[in-house]
């Protein structure tokens, strides 16, 4: 039995007549006659009463249109759902970010674009750090992360390039450090500093220390705190100065000033990753708006 046999059947029972269904469905009238035989084989059933005015349903035939109408419009449903899908208009979608960089910019118009585009989408954000993302990618517990790339990728990642960002001075407002401007890495020489602990993110952890030591600057780590939060916090309360990323200026905490380092940098290339030859066509809905 295929899907031509029901809609054949529906148009008949629906016309009363073949030759009505026949001029419908611009189907001869044999082939439909043929199909409506094949139907009743195959269900071993008769569906008509033929009558001198025209074709009747017999009671298995009224039970059956229900259903056949029934599975018609399930199947019709499950057709437009798979070209939603395929589209990248339905779906689901589930991506992490590093909060900082939801804040303002391409992040933020991006994830309200595709909102715009695609509401029927479920988009599931979950905010991690770096390498907490890129194990969840790995894992399949993410379609995409919005990251901070230090070093090369995971075997079997892929990205595109996003913006690049860097790093900036926090320091407690009360400091005299960077009121006039620009300061030297040396200039910060033996005062406290509050870092995140190196299992975070290794690679950016390293980076960060080998950049301040070439600038004959070896930080005195007096608090360490797991995300930038929390450690500008710690700033505003003067347990000390930060190095952080510089998109913490679009939400500047209270009685904390950021400060510009002369000479250290820190580049930040933050790109959106994903799983090579991935198939969510909502996934590749949202790097386009990336783009």
């Amino acid at each position: 039995m295929e899907l031509r046999h029901l809609r054949y059947f529906i148009a008949v029972a629906e016309l009363r007549s073949v030759r009505a269904a026949s001029d419908h469905l611009h189907v001869t009238q044999p082939a439909i006659s043929r199909q409506i035989q094949d139907l009743e084989d195959a269900i071993g059933a008769t569906l008509f009463e033929r009558t001198p005015r025209g074709l009747k349903l017999t009671p298995a035939g009224e039970a059956y249109l229900s259903e056949a109408r029934e599975i018609l419009d399930r199947v019709d449903a499950a057709n437009r759902l798979a070209r939603r899908i395929a589209s990248g208009v339905q779906g689901q979608l589930r991506i992490g970010f590093v909060e900082n960089a939801a804040w303002s910019g391409i992040v933020s118009r991006a994830l309200s674009a595709f909102e715009q585009a695609a509401p029927n989408v479920a988009l599931e954000l979950t905010p991690m750090n770096t390498p907490e993302q890129l194990d969840a990618l790995a894992a399949g517990r993410l379609d995409g992360a919005i990251a901070y790339r230090i070093g090369a990728l995971p075997e079997g990642i892929e990205s595109v390039h996003v913006l690049d960002q860097g790093v900036v001075l926090a320091v407690p407002e009360s400091w005299p450090q960077g009121s006039a401007g620009a300061v030297d890495a040396q200039e910060l020489a033996g005062k406290p500093f509050i870092l995140f602990p190196r299992r975070v993110y290794p690679a950016y952890y390293d980076r960060l220390l080998s950049a301040c030591a070439e600038r004959g600057l070896t930080l005195d780590i007096r608090q360490e705190a797991s995300t930038e939060t929390a450690i500008l916090s710690l700033v505003s309360a003067g347990m000390g100065a930060a190095i952080v990323n510089a998109a913490n200026r679009d939400r500047p905490p209270a009685r904390v000033r950021f400060v510009e380092l002369r000479d250290l940098s820190v580049p930040l290339p933050l790109e959106f990753c994903f799983v090579e030859r991935a198939t969510n066509p909502a996934l590749e809905r949202f790097v386009e708006l990336l783009s």
